[in-house]
């Protein structure tokens, strides 16, 4: 039985996608660089999902991640500008986007009171935390695992192993690991680390993305509120 739930937040509760375009037309204009087209979109996506799935492989730290993302991708788009001040601004206006994904609040409203409720994320924890706060979303969590305050990032299983033990800390329930079910849109970071914690997994996948045969993955869902129909 399901005691506990653990939310990732980009793109499952928050949509990073839609805050990215808004930060990257809004800084574009402010730095007075060349006008931001759709394409720009795709570039950072690659860009940045290359650098993710190093920093999940522990081959890169979240703060070298901060130093090259930008000037990476400037080079790629031909961009002659300052990627390190870029980055800057680009984390500032993302400490305050909290653009909802659709059903997110219904879901965890839902859940409220049923189940312990917990965001499991990679990144900065105050930006996390405060990000949930200003979507109205904080007040349905009773813990918050991120990573830069866990001391290590999804997938890894340490992760995970201080996700349970902090669950347990001061608790008669002893939660086991699949007692917990884990819901996220990434494969390589939450499904992953579920799966090799023993942690239930439930891949939201609007997209209909390809699931590997070989990721023996709990739940699919294309909607947050499909998420009724497990628990």
């Amino acid at each position: 039985m399901i005691k506990a739930v653990l939310f990732d937040i980009d793109n499952t509760l928050l949509s990073f996608d839609e805050y990215v375009k808004a930060a990257m037309k809004s800084g574009f204009e402010e730095f007075g660089l060349c006008k931001y087209e759709d394409y720009m979109f795709s570039e950072f996506t690659k860009t940045n999902s290359e650098l993710w799935h190093s920093l999940e492989r522990g081959e890169l730290s979240f703060e070298e991640l901060k130093r090259i993302r930008w000037n990476l991708i400037f080079e790629k788009m031909g961009i002659s500008a300052d990627g390190v001040a870029f980055e800057k601004y680009f984390r500032s206006f993302l400490y305050s986007s909290a653009i909802l994904i659709e059903n997110a609040e219904e879901i965890l409203q839902y859940l409220f009171g049923k189940y312990i409720l917990c965001a499991a994320s990679n990144g900065p924890f105050l930006q996390q935390e405060n990000r949930l706060r200003v979507g109205n979303l904080l007040q349905y969590f009773s813990h918050l695992f991120i990573s830069e305050e866990i001391g290590f990032s999804k997938p890894a299983k340490e992760f995970f192993d201080i996700c349970i033990e902090r669950l347990n800390s001061g608790s008669d329930e002893n939660i086991q690991p699949d007692e917990i079910l884990i819901v996220g849109d990434s494969l390589s970071s939450d499904m992953a680390g579920g799966i090799q914690s023993g942690i239930k997994t439930c891949f939201y996948n609007p997209d209909s993305k390809p699931i590997p045969q070989e990721m023996n993955i709990d739940y699919s869902i294309k909607s947050l509120c499909d998420i009724k129909e497990i628990l």
